[in-house]
């Protein structure tokens, strides 16, 4: 008899297991920095090598960090929407400009509009090693108090936007922190 429970047994947990699986958002990629400090970084800027843009900048304020990159289809499609952002959000967008060309980059925002207060140039890629980068785009909310508090994974929509990031900004300005 034991011998037909422990292969039934094995069933029923696998089963189980499936079942919340797929009962999550495939989407959703977690983040291990949710609820951390955000990585610190300092890197030249795309458009003027000589000036380093870093987060330490913004330090007591709450940002976007938005990964990007010219060869990115998901980044051609959020690029409107981040402008949009831009002109109606309080809280600035920082670009990080991965694994790319710098004047392809250059090209790109000269042609398509620029949404970031400033936009750092990682070609090797090793800053959104960082932050846990698995491909662009990625957005990412940090708080004023410099710890992240959501991971977007996929092309920026004003669905999400309202959505996920305008209620963790109202709730950081409702505590009293500058956005």
């Amino acid at each position: 008899m034991w011998k037909y429970l422990a292969p039934l047994a094995g069933f029923l947990v696998l089963a189980v297991a499936f079942y919340f699986g797929l009962q999550r958002n495939p989407s959703v990629i977690p983040s291990p920095l949710i609820g951390k400090p955000a990585p610190q970084f300092s890197l030249p800027d795309v458009r003027d090598p000589a000036r380093q843009v870093s987060n330490a900048d913004y330090r007591g304020k709450m940002y976007l960090l938005n990964v990007w990159g010219t060869w990115c289809v998901g980044c051609r499609q959020e690029h409107d929407t981040l402008i949009e952002i831009a002109k109606s959000s309080p809280v600035p967008i920082i670009g990080l400009n991965w694994k790319d060309e710098r004047e392809a980059a250059i090209g790109w925002l000269d042609q398509l509009g620029d949404p970031y207060v400033a936009s750092a140039f990682d070609p090797e890629g090793r800053v959104a090693i960082d932050w846990g980068v698995y491909g662009a785009p990625e957005t990412f909310l940090v708080g004023a108090d410099g710890r992240v508090l959501r991971k977007h994974v996929a092309a920026m929509t004003m669905e999400a936007w309202r959505q996920d990031f305008e209620p963790l900004i109202a709730a950081g300005a409702a505590a009293g922190a500058s956005p």
